[in-house]
């Protein structure tokens, strides 16, 4: 059986360069080797900073995801200062969850529509029953969904300028909670906005309650749900509809542990969405030990040759490295690879109708892709109720005062996943930080044992066509977990 190599990149519709190089065989991708080509050196750029720089700093990591760096930097501030989630004031607790909520909702709705969706109007699915419909739905600049997504997606938005002032890089975000206060007006001009957004999403994508969706139990409900209307009603039906006839849960498939920090955390402490390690050979979620987790540069365009905890990370390039092929660190929990996103959110916070199409047919393709939709049927109700319990007047920020010394983690979930900044502070100034973005879990090379990373090891199978230079298969399968790749080389 002869191999041949293919080399896949730049990838469109990107937040950043990637390649991927395929060993193809038998007209299967026998091993995968995925290149983050670029180097930023935001990690160093931080050395030697006044702690409270790294506020202005890190959110320019990233022009999709920079509240969500904001929020990582505030909480590892937070952690270093002495201060608990509980000593937060709950209208600051609100907002910071609004602006995180906001803009991971803002990317599940970009991915979906003009991501995702948009591969299956090319001419290689022209003659498939449901082309017409995605072509008219979802077809780059002329989808009259893709369209109105956009335009909804801009108007999402402007919650973020009544918290934050503007986005991306908002400045509002600080250790003990916000800095802009809203009143009584301003609260119920948001509350309109996220019941506008309700109705996009119960209108054109779902149509159908949002709480019909969040309270699907199983694969079973959701294909009753999908078989109650006909195949376009909705764009998820039409989703579900092309998965049936592509077997997307058949692509993409990933094995090991899946990975979340807990996401929204509330004034009692408590995430909405639980932390976790969770296992799909034991379907259960186990505790999740920081400490365990490391970074390996041997296959990385970095200096290194032993694994290392973040709080002990060093990141300094050498571009002539043996064996690398990225700029990408190998993160790992207990020596593991992990998974991490939406999917890895609902699992640990045991949504039954995740854990059982997880528990059928593992991470996936239509697995991360209905984990995201999911998620957008059950923040959204929770931001209502965020927005009902501010109280104006209340106060917004617990002022924190910083040690010279310290040691501190700060824990978020991006829309793509897990999100950790580990920093150290010696003699009032960043001695060091690092950044584990979800990326870099998921676009991982290969480690010192020479274990390919989450996507290495799901496109492993993936067909590609004769004569397929980028093969469509491929595409789906790195878009189902939503690369953002400036995030992840620092």
């Amino acid at each position: 059986m002869s191999t041949t190599r293919l080399l896949v990149g730049p990838f469109n519709r990107v937040e950043g360069d990637l390649e991927v190089r395929l060993d193809v065989a038998d007209g299967r991708v026998q091993a995968a080797h995925v290149n983050a080509t670029m180097y930023r050196g935001f990690e160093q750029m931080l050395l030697g900073k006044d702690p409270h720089d790294a506020l202005v700093y890190v959110p320019r990591i990233c022009g999709i995801c920079s509240v969500s760096q904001s929020v990582a930097a505030a909480y590892a501030l937070r952690d270093a200062a002495g201060l608990a989630p509980q000593d937060m004031p709950a209208n600051g607790r609100h907002a910071l969850n609004l602006m995180l909520a906001t803009e991971n909702l803002a990317d599940h709705l970009t991915h979906f529509y003009l991501f995702f969706m948009p591969d299956f109007t090319r001419p290689v699915y022209a003659d498939r029953p449901w082309f017409a419909a995605a072509q008219a739905r979802f077809a780059p600049l002329q989808g009259h969904h893709a369209r109105q997504a956009t335009a909804a997606r801009q108007r999402w938005f402007t919650i973020l300028g009544t918290l934050g002032g503007k986005w991306p890089h908002t400045q509002s975000v600080l250790p003990g909670g916000s800095a802009r206060a809203i009143d009584l007006a301003e609260r119920l001009r948001l509350l309109g906005k996220v019941r506008e957004f309700r109705a996009f999403l119960e209108q054109t994508l779902f149509a159908a309650p949002l709480e019909a969706i969040a309270s699907l139990d199983n694969e079973a409900a959701l294909m009753a749900w999908w078989q109650q209307a006909a195949p376009d009603h909705g764009d998820l039906r039409l989703f579900l509809t092309i998965e049936a006839d592509l077997a997307l849960r058949d692509l993409g498939r990933g094995s090991g542990p899946c990975l979340s920090y807990g996401a929204y955390v509330q004034p009692d402490g408590h995430a909405a969405f639980a932390a976790g390690s969770f296992e799909p050979a034991q379907s259960m979620s186990l505790p999740l030990d920081l400490d365990r987790i490391t970074e390996d540069t041997t296959h990385a365009w970095l200096d290194g040759d032993r694994p290392l905890h973040p709080h002990d990370g060093l990141t300094v390039p050498d571009a002539n490295k043996p064996a690398a092929y990225t700029w990408n660190k190998a993160p790992r929990l207990a020596g593991r690879v992990a998974e991490t996103g939406a999917v890895a959110r609902q699992l640990n916070d045991g949504h039954p109708l995740i854990r059982d199409t997880v528990g059928r047919t593992g991470t996936n393709v239509f697995t991360r892709v209905l984990a995201r939709l999911l998620e957008l049927a059950r923040v959204v109700p929770l931001m209502e109720d965020w927005l009902r319990a501010v109280r104006p007047g209340d106060p917004w920020h617990q002022p924190a005062t910083l040690p010279d010394t310290a040691r501190a983690v700060g824990l978020t979930e991006a829309a793509r996943g897990a999100l950790g900044h580990w920093l150290r502070i010696e003699h009032g100034r960043l001695a060091s930080y690092q950044i584990v973005a979800p990326t870099s879990w998921n676009f991982s090379p290969r480690d010192a044992d020479g274990i390919p990373g989450p996507l290495e090891q799901a496109l492993v199978g993936a067909p590609v066509q004769p004569g397929e230079t980028t093969p469509v298969a491929v595409q789906h399968v790195v878009r189902s977990f939503d690369p953002c790749m400036v995030c992840t080389v620092h």
